[in-house]
This record gives structure tokens, sequence and C-alpha cells, in this order.
């Protein structure tokens, strides 16, 4: 019986598909695509979460060799709760050239191509594997592919060099900032309104904590880099989300706050949050613990995604350059998976269709020519592994 082949555009109509929402399972997409490959007779492996409710998936074409490239993505999407879609997200639908659904452009168009042009990678031959790699928990801070590298790095000879898929509108991209996020929990004490000085406020607490951070983030916005690339061109902070207190007239017991800061390359992050803890051990604490003995300050790391940046000679940026005929890399200011393979010694480079402009909003879209220049791309990486020359 033939093997069921898809196009890049009904691949991705597949994955759309599956509602892999992040805070839900990813298996039944996994399942799917680890039998679509296994039509083909690719070797796959899978790493769970601790629940087991999710999983990677790292599927191997071609010679079981070192040298080879992996094509990465994360599998999970964005929640669409509260957004005003035209269309039912799950549903990928066709308009005027775009693609309609949620993932098309983060980033399950690129992995809609990868695994169509599966038959035509293996019909070359290979003479270095392409490693396709699906991970899960990205959205919530590159969770997931720490496990996938793990098991990359330990268990497959190793590869090259990886590509990231990311929406970069098909552009070769060498650099990203890092993404560090937190949250803050204050304890204090409880007292009446009229009595402030019986208690400790922990929303005093927490306004003291986000000050400071503002005043970082203010030194940060005064040295920008303007050479970098980035758009702004400097270390950024953020305050998402507070809460605390439980009435007017009661002094606030509890108050916690997420907070994050995007870093360029080269901004050690382990520094900045060091600075953080001990204006809040040194400084703030002490005066609640001057009503409230028992007050505590605690940050927890929500997610920590290292930097991208670039390499000088690198093969996969030197590669994707030439193979795309460009002259010259970008960099974005979104966190991506890249910082991680990077970090772990993998040679890496961000490029996939779409536009990020259109991840995570309502009605997300990916122009079908971007389809057809990622399919392009890969079948000039899968050309470069069968005849394994040099970059």
């Amino acid at each position: 019986m033939p093997k069921r082949r898809y196009s890049p555009r009904e691949m991705l109509a597949v994955l759309v598909g599956f509602d892999t929402v992040s805070r839900s399972s990813n298996l039944a997409l996994i399942d799917w695509v680890e039998s679509y490959l296994a039509d083909y007779g690719v070797a796959c492996r899978r790493s769970y979460d601790d629940t087991g409710a999710k999983a990677n998936l790292l599927a191997t074409l071609g010679p079981s060799i070192e040298g080879g490239i992996v094509l990465s993505g994360h599998s999970d999407v964005v929640p669409v709760d509260g957004q005003g879609w035209a269309s039912d997200p799950f549903t990928m639908t066709e308009r005027e050239g775009r693609l309609y659904g949620r993932g098309t452009a983060d980033m399950k168009g690129f992995l809609a191509t990868a695994l169509a042009l599966v038959p035509d990678f293996l019909a070359r031959p290979l003479a270095r594997p392409i490693h396709i790699a699906l991970s899960y928990d990205e959205e919530v801070g590159c969770i997931g592919v720490h496990r996938l590298i793990d098991d990359l790095t330990r268990n497959l000879p190793r590869p090259a060099l990886v590509v990231v898929g990311e929406p970069t509108s098909m552009r070769v991209v060498n650099a990203h900032k890092g993404v560090a996020g937190f949250v803050t929990r204050i304890h204090g004490r409880s007292a009446h309104s009229s009595q402030p000085h019986r208690g400790g406020n922990a929303i005093v607490a927490a306004a003291r904590l986000i000050a400071e951070l503002h005043g970082m983030a203010e030194e940060k916005k005064a040295a920008p880099q303007p050479g970098s690339g980035f758009v702004p061109p400097y270390t950024t902070f953020g305050i998402g989300v507070i809460q605390g207190g439980s009435a007017l007239n009661i002094v606030a017991e509890h108050c916690q706050f997420q907070w994050e800061f995007r870093s360029l390359p080269g901004d050690d992050a382990e520094t900045i949050l060091a600075r953080f803890e001990s204006f809040a051990r040194d400084t703030v604490l002490p005066d609640l613990r001057a009503h409230a003995p028992e007050a505590e300050i605690v940050t927890e790391t929500l997610a920590a995604v290292p930097p991208l940046a670039p390499e000088e000679e690198g093969l996969a940026e030197t590669l994707l350059k030439r193979l795309t005929g460009s002259n010259r890399a970008e960099v974005v200011s979104y966190g991506t998976e890249g910082g991680v393979f990077q970090h772990a010694g993998l040679s890496t480079v961000i490029c996939g269709p779409g536009s990020i402009d259109q991840a995570h909003q309502a009605d997300e879209y990916l122009e079908l020519e971007q389809l057809e220049l990622c399919a392009d791309l890969l079948g000039r990486l899968a050309d470069w592994a069968r005849c394994a020359e040099a970059a």
C-alpha cells in the first residue's frame, strides 16, 4: 500500500488540528508524527516530562554518524482564550494566500515542512543524518528542550549544526536575547490598617523591590549598545503580574509579583539576579522584619533561557547564509530554544517561515509563500547532507 505523502500545507493542517496549548498534553500530536515517520522506517526516540503527559520526539533520517543537521521546533502553542478569532483556531483556514490557525507561524509551519519533506530527504540518500526534533513546553520557558538535548547528546552521534525554525521570515538569525523569568513572594504580618506599626506590609515591600527593578532597567536604558542590532539595544525588564492584600483596612500579609528581564548576549543574568536578591535581603527584608520578625522574601526562577550569541565562523551561520544567498545575519529580541542548543555546544541559528508579528495573536497566520521558501531551504540543506561537503 503506498505511503501517504503530504504537501507542507497539508501537513500544517494536520498539526494545527492538534490542540497543543502548553497547559495540555501534546501526546496526541507526538503519537501521530511518530506513526507517520514509522511508515517511512524512520527511527524515533521520546523523552518525557515528569508527569508522562508530555514528550519530546527526536527522529533520525540517514546514517547514524556524527556531523548531521538538527531541524528543531516546539510542538506547543500559546492559548487562544479571550482572543477574537474569525475562524476556529484549531482548524487551518486559507484566506487570500494566508493560512490561519494557532501555531501556523509559531511554529508548526517549520515542523510541517520538515515532516512533509521526509520522503524527499530519504530519497537522496543522505551521507549525513537529518534529525527532526519536536519539543514540549517551549512557550512556558523552554522547558522540554533540555531533556531533548540531553537525550540527543547522550544517545546519538553528535550533530554538526542546529536550525531552530522560529518565525524569522526565512532570514538567518544568529543572536537573540536571553530570557529570565521569576516570581518573588513576600510574607509579612497582617494588622489593622490603623496600626501599621504592628504589621509588616508585604505590598509596600513589593513596591520597593519593583522600584529597584525599575532603577536597574533605567540604568540599562541609559547605556545602550547601538551596534548590537537589537531593538531596543539594551537589556529590558518587565513586571507582568502582581497579587497581594486582602482588604483596604488590613496591612497586607502577603504579596507576590512575576517579573523578567531579557538580556543582551554578554550581559550576565546571574549578576542581575544577584543584585536584586542582595537589595531584597540587605535593604528591604530588615525593614520588614523590624515589625514582623517572621517575614520572608523568596524569589523562584520560572524560566531561564540563555541568549544566542553570534558564532565567529560558526558552521550553522556560514552554511545557512550560503544556502539562502544572504551576506548578513540578523538578531531578534525574543528568546528561543536556540540559546539552549548553543549553550550545549552545538552551532545554532534561527531560521523559519512566518513573522513574529503574527505570533500569539488572534487570527495568527502564515503566508503560503513562506512555506515554499522554507521547503526550498530545507531541500538545499538535505542536498548538503547528501554530499557531505564542507560548508
